[in-house]
């Protein structure tokens, strides 16, 4: 495909970067579809980057398809098919966050608010691992436009926010969801958070916005530096480096005992489990929402759970609820989220950016946050 002229506007075609293989990203031109009464059209602004971004990109999440990446979406509706518009009570012009689940708004989970279990869609159809020859192909946040159907959920963004500020939608939502909402946090509960990442410092500032009385954060070793540094603008009392300290010992010397709220956001950290479990106190509330991967959980005595009585709460993903709080929250500036260290890179340094987040030896140290900008 020709890869020339200007971005989505007047040849026809969206500009997209296609992940074709493990670390393969191949930039292409994808016809633009005519919306049809019950579809829109999405000019895309910003597509935040997150964990699931860079394990697509190094073939730890594959596919034996290709397809447009990208799931954490803001943009502006350009055009939109008059079922749509009334369904939204939108317009063109409108900027939007748009979900990485889909809903049929029929089946017994949608009508329970699980969406993300729906029966058509679920994790089959998630925006950002669509094959690309379904459909008009653009259903990714890595491309200059994506094809809005009858079942995606959209979010209206405020004003007051620009598209890369409101890309936090995703990971604040997360916080919100996997730091209050989930384990009931309340006033006087002394919460563990796992993992400093964006979603970690969500999870905390959520956690104290709920009426937490003390937040400990756990990273490990110098690629967490930064960010256990600038955890007490989020809400933390306590930024503990593993590496160099004993998480749980920290937090009985800091409150005279544990967490009644334990939340583990960590991807990839096998021991994380165990140390969740340490962390927390009888009766607590552990929720597991970072993936461990195929490994298990070394160190994990599951008597833990019996004699501590403890909730385990696995999460999928966020819902509407929590990325509207989340909106409502960056729009507020109540804590310094859109201050975060970030990385925005256009199509050109898009491989470079999800190789720092991937953690290649070769690459820069990753940016809290990272966001990618198409042409255009």
């Amino acid at each position: 495909m020709s890869t020339s002229g200007p971005a989505g506007r007047t040849d026809g075609t969206a500009e997209a970067l296609v992940l074709t293989g493990r670390r393969r990203l191949e930039r292409r031109r994808v016809v633009l579809p005519d919306p049809a009464d019950d579809h829109a059209l999405l000019r895309v602004e910003a597509c935040g980057l997150c964990g699931t971004d860079h394990e697509q990109y190094t073939g730890v999440l594959s596919a034996d398809f290709a397809f447009i990446p990208g799931h954490e979406i803001v943009g502006v509706i350009e055009r939109i098919g008059p079922a749509l518009r009334d369904r939204w009570q939108l317009d063109a012009g409108a900027r939007v966050a748009v979900e990485v689940f889909q809903s049929c708004r029929a089946c017994e989970q949608c009508r329970h608010g699980m969406y993300r279990r729906c029966v058509r869609h679920g994790l089959a159809s998630m925006y950002g691992f669509v094959d690309i020859e379904v459909g008009s192909g653009l259903w990714g946040g890595y491309a200059t436009h994506v094809d809005l159907g009858p079942d995606a959920l959209v979010l209206p963004v405020p004003d007051s926010l620009d598209a890369v500020d409101a890309t936090l939608f995703n990971p604040v939502g997360a916080g919100i969801r996997w730091g209050a909402t989930l384990p009931a946090t309340g006033p006087g509960d002394v919460v563990a958070v796992l993992g400093p990442g964006v979603r970690g410092l969500a999870v905390a500032a959520a956690a104290k916005e709920a009426g937490a009385s003390f937040v400990m954060i756990t990273g490990v070793g110098p690629a967490d530096t930064g960010r256990l540094q600038v955890a007490g603008q989020f809400g933390v009392d306590l930024a503990v480096d593993i590496s160099r300290s004993d998480a749980r010992r920290c937090l009985l010397d800091a409150t005279g005992g544990l967490a009644q709220v334990v939340v583990d956001v960590t991807a990839k950290a096998p021991d994380a489990f165990a140390q969740a479990v340490s962390l927390a106190a009888t009766g607590a509330r552990l929720v597991v929402a970072g993936t461990r991967g195929a490994v298990g959980a070394p160190g994990f005595e599951p008597d833990h759970l019996v004699y501590k009585e403890l909730t385990v709460i696995g999460s999928l993903g966020v819902d509407a609820p929590a990325y509207r709080q989340a909106l409502d929250l960056l729009a507020g500036g109540r804590w310094p989220f859109t201050q975060l260290p970030r990385r925005v890179e256009g199509f050109d340094g898009a491989e470079g950016l999800l190789r720092s987040m991937a953690g290649d030896a070769d690459a820069v140290p990753p940016p809290v946050h990272g966001v990618i900008v198409p042409p255009g």
